[in-house]
This record gives C-alpha cells, sequence and structure tokens, in this order.
C-alpha cells in the first residue's frame, strides 16, 4: 500500500507459565508435554506447542523407573525403584496419530517389554496425565476465540512500580574459634583467614548487587517518567510506552505491529501482520477408554473458520485497548489487519487487508470493560467506523484500508 510506518515491533508467543526444566519432553509434535518419574513421584508437564503455556501437575506416588536391561529386568528394576526412589527420567513422544513412544532419558527407545511394563505399572498416571493436557489443550484452542476479554480499560494506570527482584546476598557467620584453636595457632590462624576471605567474598558481592540494583532503579526511574509524563507530550516516550505494552501481552501466534504517531500525538495509525488461517489448530485431542493414547478429532471447517475470525478481532481489540489505555493524548486510533496471502498474477504473496477501523477515545469508553466476556469482539467492530468485506462464515474479500493520518 505504500504505507511508511515509523515503529515496528514482532511480537512472540508469550509465556505464561514457566515449564519446568526437569524431566524430559512429551510431545505432540516436536515438543508439548513431558512425563518425569522420580523419587518425589511422578508428575507431568504440559505445553502447548507454538502457545507457551506449561503446567507442571503430580499424579501419583510413583517412582522411577530403571534405564536399561530387557523387559523383565526393566519391570524389576521399576518395582525396585518404588521402594529405593532412585530417580530416572522417561521420555515420551505423541505422533500424529496419537499413539505413545516411549524412551530412555539418552534418548534411546524403550523395548517393546519395556513399554508394555511401563504402561502397567503407570496407566493410571499415565493417563491423568494425558487427560489433563487435553484438557489444556482444548482450552487453548477456546482462548484463540476469547483474546478480547484480557483487555484493560481505558482508565487503567499508565506506570506501575516493579520492584527490584534480587535479594541481596546473606551475610556469612563466621566460623567459631573451638577451645583447642587456643593450643594450636596455626589452626587459629586457618580459621580466621577463612573467615576473612568469606567476609571479603561476601563484601564483593554485596557490591555488585548494590551496583546491579542502582543500574535497576535508574532505569525504572527513567520507565516512570516516560509513561508516568513523557506519554503526555513525547513522542519518543509514546512509542516506547506502547511496545513496552505490546510486549507484555500474551500472544497466542506471532504478530508484527507496525505503528505511527501523528504530528501532533493525538492519532495513531497501526498496521497489524496477522497469521493465516493454516496457522489455526486443526485437531484436538481425545482420549479413548481405557487406553494410553490420543485420538485426534479435526475441528470443521466452519470452527475453524469462526475461531480465525474471532482471532483477528481479538487481536484488533488488545491493540486498541493498549494505545487507549497507555497513551491518553490519543484521540483516535487507525487499526487495520492483514495477511499475506498468493499472488495468482505473479507467484508471488501479497498483503490482504481484512478489517480496517477508526476509533475515537470516547467510542471506545462505551465499552463495558467490567463485562468482557459477553462482548462479541467482531460484533463490537461495527459500532465503529469500519472496513470489512466478510461472509456470515468468515470469509474475508479484500478492502482498501484507511490511509495515514
Amino acid at each position: 500500500m505504500g504505507f511508511r510506518f515509523q515503529r515496528r515491533i514482532t511480537l512472540a508467543p508469550g509465556v505464561r507459565l514457566n515449564l519446568s526444566k526437569r524431566g524430559l519432553g512429551f510431545s505432540i509434535g516436536p515438543r508439548g508435554a513431558s512425563l518425569s518419574v522420580g523419587p518425589s513421584g511422578v508428575h507431568g508437564h504440559a505445553g502447548v506447542p507454538g502457545t507457551g503455556l506449561a503446567y507442571r501437575q503430580k499424579l501419583s506416588s510413583v517412582g522411577p523407573l530403571g534405564a536399561s536391561g530387557s523387559g523383565s529386568d526393566f519391570a524389576h528394576a521399576f518395582d525396585a525403584a518404588l521402594a529405593q526412589g532412585e530417580p530416572v527420567s522417561v521420555e515420551l513422544e505423541v505422533d500424529k496419530r496419537g499413539d505413545i513412544h516411549f524412551f530412555h532419558a539418552d534418548g534411546t527407545p524403550l523395548s517393546d517389554d519395556q513399554a508394555q511394563a511401563l504402561r502397567r505399572h503407570a496407566r493410571e498416571p499415565l493417563r491423568e496425565h494425558l487427560s489433563r493436557f487435553c484438557e489444556q489443550h482444548s482450552e487453548q484452542i477456546s482462548r484463540l476465540g476469547r483474546l478480547h476479554v484480557e483487555t484493560p480499560c481505558p482508565e487503567s494506570r499508565g506506570y506501575v512500580a516493579r520492584e527490584f527482584s534480587q535479594a541481596p546476598p546473606s551475610r556469612p557467620q563466621p566460623q567459631p574459634l573451638a577451645w583447642w584453636h587456643a593450643l594450636w595457632p596455626p589452626a587459629r590462624r586457618r580459621v580466621a583467614q577463612q573467615n576473612r576471605h568469606r567476609q571479603a567474598e561476601f563484601d564483593q558481592a554485596y557490591r555488585d548487587w548494590e551496583t546491579r540494583k542502582a543500574k535497576y532503579d535508574a532505569a525504572e526511574f527513567a520507565r516512570y517518567q516516560r509513561e508516568d509524563e513523557g506519554v503526555l507530550h513525547d513522542a519518543d516516550a509514546m512509542e516506547a510506552t506502547l511496545c513496552e505494552r505490546l510486549k507484555e501481552i500474551d500472544w497466542p501466534r506471532e504478530t508484527v505491529v507496525d505503528f505511527d504517531l501523528g504530528n501532533d500525538v493525538r492519532t495513531i495509525a497501526v498496521d497489524i501482520e496477522l497469521p493465516g488461517e493454516e496457522e489455526m489448530p486443526e485437531y484436538f485431542w481425545v482420549m479413548p477408554a481405557k487406553q494410553v493414547r490420543l485420538s485426534p478429532r479435526r475441528l470443521s471447517a466452519t470452527r475453524q473458520r469462526k475461531l480465525y475470525r474471532d482471532y483477528v478481532h481479538g487481536v484488533a481489540f488488545r491493540v486498541l485497548g493498549a494505545v487507549f489505555a497507555r497513551l491518553p493524548t490519543v484521540q483516535e486510533a487507525r487499526v487495520s489487519g492483514y495477511r499475506q496471502v498468493a499472488d495468482p498474477a505473479t507467484g508471488g504473496e501479497r498483503d490482504q487487508y481484512l478489517f480496517s477501523v477508526k476509533v475515537t477515545r470516547e467510542q471506545w469508553s462505551k465499552v463495558h470493560f467490567d463485562r468482557l466476556e459477553l462482548v462479541d469482539p467482531v460484533v463490537a467492530m461495527d459500532a465503529f467506523t469500519l472496513r470489512r468485506d466478510m461472509t456470515k462464515t468468515g470469509i474475508f474479500r479484500d478492502i482498501e484500508p484507511f490511509k495515514l493520518i
């Protein structure tokens, strides 16, 4: 379209919970969930590829597994581990058909006998873990269509203080002298030297901590000036603040945002590069009764299109929310969303704009942000000045976006 934007920001999928580094992977595709067996029991780890979502859940008191030997040796080692608690991790992978494949910690596949022993001893923990993974995966699919419900209201506070998270180093306790040290001067001097060495290490560690804290406090004060005062008149401060706020959003898919503030910092134009429909989920998972496996079920084409329709409008909703909540001088935002599609005329790719909307702060303030779960982001856009050519089933046709301000 020949637009020239001042700022571009690539927003990677966020991380809502940290995936534990212990244990190995059990994945849908290349990664996803894991089951680790150790002295504290069986724990499940699940993550939905491309979303950043992960959780860890203790499944049972089942202990660790032996990592080598014949099937009978493996079963014997497993039984012994229940009593001894010797930690050995096992990796599980799920293929596209939902079948589970087992591996030792070093990546060596378990033999059929070993896999049968594992299924026999850990069937219920495995099924519980897979059931939770199915629930989490289904929730993530639903969340793609409900991204707008996390949008802040325009009256949200701008600057929020963040404390320095690193605790200062602990002061060492001097090693006390025993009575016999008075009778042996070399030992007394050695204890004194060790105490001086520990104190010197502490002093240096504390100075380093003070330096890091001073740098953090300086950066935090600069952020305060930018977000509490700079956003009222400084375009650079406004751009930096908007970038930070957009990065804080937990984006389910990679999103690229270009934006440009008007000369009077009262208007902003935003272009959002959206994912294609092919990046929406095609399957959900169910677990057959009494089996340790998953079965894929394809989402209908209608549900996929609806999911995509709700998602792309939810992205626009979240971006508008960040603009009006963090840039108090902006009175009008023009937001356009596009995707890359094949161009039959050239064989290359082109930008296909799906929607373009003009929203004033007054219009945006009429949204009931305390009841966003009742808001349909697709319908909500109709309340603003909107360009969109979309069928009832969610098929988009090209539109001409609003020009830059």
